[in-house]
């Protein structure tokens, strides 16, 4: 049977020369164009999250449905509320870009050179190009740790639309969110702004998740009247007021959790969901980056870290746009990882970064481990090739999961994904991370 699936993987997966979006042709990606099909939403997995490799990937993929497929939209693992300052870059607008890596892209995802060089790729495609691609944010804000960012943003709008009920919610609103820790320097920052959350009183919790409804529907119900102030910002701050009380909704679950006697939702990857299927209201065709996780149509478990299913934003897609979403996973056999640790003597939300090297994954069932046997450093494979009886078929079937880290993420990747890039060794992010002694 090994014997069999090796011929098979050699006749069928797709070598890749390069990965590098300046050096790689379109001609190479080619076979892109059959698995992509008339799909509306190209979900484009990484592994792990912080990995050149990936990101050079996702860079290269979507410069190729840009330009030869008619795609007009990137949406990443970011804060929406956030995204909308990107937004306006890549389409001319004025800002520095360093600034917006820093605060327009969320969890640190936009402090490396990949990044950057993304998004300057989409400004000059946007100079030269009468179709824009148009950048996208879907996640909820300020990295899952509060809602503030989608309050402050529709608070925004309504300063112009509404300035009587704005000044309002600064007064009753805004001052709810005092808890969160000035100290936002961190790698880690979150954790102490969820702890500081979590420590809050059940009735101040309340108050917030009542105040933030309450703006909600405000924007909800008046959209008619703000729309003749500005169209378009009146229904981003109803999203990014929606966002807001997603976000809410996330941390409320967990402060409800010691308690709850019932089963656990994953609240975050519905309020991405929402938000994709907002932004396809607005886009034809969408290419959409994270981790492939959530972006596989199988529910997500991680034992022992992850032991209840949970329903992923791939699964929500997929009952919406059926065949015309593809996902493309991504899975790798070793190499070296950007990591960082807390501090024992450091302030809350600081941490100590450090590179680990990480050994190819032997975990028997794992679709890292099979693709690996093919012995290509970057091999493109479509899952929907496999056979449905034969020797390979058997040995598919045998596959329940994916590498995440020291774990396996369980999941049938026949049914999760529709195709899986392969990369033999990764390394790092070139991280613009700028701190002294890498202590964030």
């Amino acid at each position: 049977m090994d014997i069999d699936l090796t011929e098979w993987l050699r006749e069928n997966i797709v070598r890749l020369r390069t990965i590098e979006p300046d050096d790689a042709g379109h001609h190479e990606l080619e076979p892109l164009r059959d698995i992509v099909g008339d799909a509306r939403v190209v979900a484009i997995g990484e592994s792990t999250h912080r990995v050149h490799e990936f990101y050079q990937l996702r860079h290269l993929v979507t410069r190729f449905l840009v330009e030869e497929m008619g795609f007009t939209g990137f949406a990443m693992e970011s804060g929406f509320p956030e995204g909308w300052a990107v937004h306006d870059w890549v389409l001319g607008g004025d800002g520095d870009l360093d600034r917006l890596l820093h605060t327009g892209i969320t969890y640190h995802m936009g402090k490396c050179a990949e990044m950057r060089d993304q998004l300057v790729w989409m400004r000059e495609h946007n100079r030269s190009h009468d179709r824009k691609v148009r950048f996208y944010g879907m996640d909820l804000p300020d990295s899952s740790a509060s809602a503030l960012p989608g309050v402050v943003s529709a608070l925004s709008f309504l300063d112009e639309a509404d300035p009587a009920y704005a000044a309002a919610a600064r007064r009753n609103l805004l001052p709810l969110f005092e808890y969160l820790p000035a100290d936002r320097t961190g790698l880690a920052w979150a954790a102490p702004a969820i702890h500081g959350y979590l420590a809050l009183g059940t009735a101040h919790r309340h108050e917030l998740t009542a105040r933030i409804g309450e703006l909600t529907e405000r924007l909800r119900a008046l959209r008619v009247p703000y729309s003749t102030v500005d169209s378009a910002g009146a229904d981003i701050a109803l999203q990014c007021a929606v966002t807001a009380r997603h976000a809410d909704a996330f941390l409320a679950n967990m402060a409800a959790a010691p308690e709850r006697t019932y089963r656990g939702a994953n609240v975050r990857d519905a309020a991405m969901a929402d938000n994709v299927e907002w932004i396809l209201d607005r886009e034809e065709r969408l290419v959409v980056g994270a981790a492939n996780g959530h972006l596989q149509r199988w529910p997500y478990r991680v034992p022992p870290i992850i032991n209840e299913e949970q329903v992923m934003l791939g699964q929500h897609l997929a009952r919406s746009l059926g065949n015309r979403m593809v996902v493309i996973a991504t899975t790798y056999n070793g190499g070296r990882v950007f990591g960082h640790r807390p501090l024992p003597d450091g302030p809350p939300g600081h941490t100590e970064v450090f590179y680990e090297d990480v050994a190819p994954f032997t975990e028997p069932g794992s679709l890292d481990a099979l693709l690996a046997s093919a012995g290509e450093p970057l091999a493109l494979l479509d899952l929907r090739d496999v056979p449905e009886a034969g020797a390979v078929a058997r040995r598919f079937a045998e596959i329940d999961g994916t590498r995440q880290g020291p774990y396996k993420q369980l999941a049938n990747p026949l049914v999760a994904f529709d195709a899986v890039v392969h990369i033999d060794r990764i390394t790092p992010w070139r991280t613009v991370i700028d701190v002294p002694d890498a202590r964030v």
